[in-house]
Formats: structure tokens, sequence, C-alpha cells
């Protein structure tokens, strides 16, 4: 597994988004990015940390800030996962798990005594310049736009 640091290059990626968008890190060149990985479409947690950015997607804007969704999800359960939770920013789709990989979330997880390969719930905040700003590894699934907003 890679471990990205701050002041890291971010990873360049592009994967395509809910509505089949191909969605790129050019495109958020001179940008505040906020690119969360996390496991799966409605599931709690994820539920949870989504709607939190949601409901603080406003606030986060006015920052400047955009946000940028990664799951292995296909893009219609991700459709489905919008539709369902009114989400204002794009979700991409990594079937393929490129995205996963390039910025090192993907690995061994633990749960209830047994081992699998997953992707860890870890959020990126990168600058305008490219470069990883911060990390936040194990976010707060109910105040993570609070822990964005402290960091950037």
């Amino acid at each position: 597994m890679k471990h990205l640091k701050i002041g890291d290059a971010a990873p360049s990626f592009s994967a395509k988004d809910q509505n089949g968008n191909l969605i790129s890190s050019e495109g958020f060149k001179g940008k505040k990015l906020v690119i969360y990985f996390y496991p799966k479409d409605m599931t709690p947690g994820c539920t949870n940390q989504a709607c939190n950015l949601r409901d603080n997607y406003q606030v986060l804007q006015d920052k400047g800030i955009q946000i940028l969704g990664v799951s292995a999800d296909d893009e219609k359960r991700h459709q489905k996962f919008i539709d369902k939770y009114d989400l204002p920013f794009p979700l991409l789709a990594d079937t393929d798990h490129e995205v996963i990989k390039a910025f090192g979330v993907w690995g061994e997880k633990k749960f209830m005594g047994k081992v699998y390969d997953g992707i860890h719930r870890t959020t990126f905040l990168i600058n305008e310049d490219g470069n990883i700003h911060s990390i936040i590894e194990k976010p707060k699934v109910k105040a993570h736009a609070e822990e964005i907003l402290e960091l950037f």
C-alpha cells in the first residue's frame, strides 16, 4: 500500500462520475479539493459521512472547497445513493480501483474476526498547487465537514 504524506503531490486521476462524465484531477488545478474515499454506498457509516458533507456543502463551497467522493461502487449505484440522499457533489465510480490504489487506501482490513482487502475510509485535502495539505485517517462520519473546515 502506497503511503502518501502531507506535502506530497497528489496523484493524478481520472474516473467516471455517477453520470458517466470523466472527472480528472486536471479540472481541479488552482482549487481546494477534498477527495474522500469510503467503503460502500448505502451503508450506515458512509451514509452518515455523505449526509454530513451534504448538510455543510454550502459552507464548504463558500470556502472554495470542492468535494469528490470515491468508492468502488459503479455509476448506477452512485446515482441511486445521490438520488436517495440528495447529495450535491460527484461520486467517482472507481470499479477498477485505480484511483483508490493511487492514493494508497486499498489494503487489509479486519471486521468481526474476518480479514479481507477493502477501502480504508480516508480523506485527502489537496491545496491549489495540487499538493496534499492534510490527510484525515478514520474521519468522524457525523462531523466530517467540521474536521475539514478546521484543517483547510
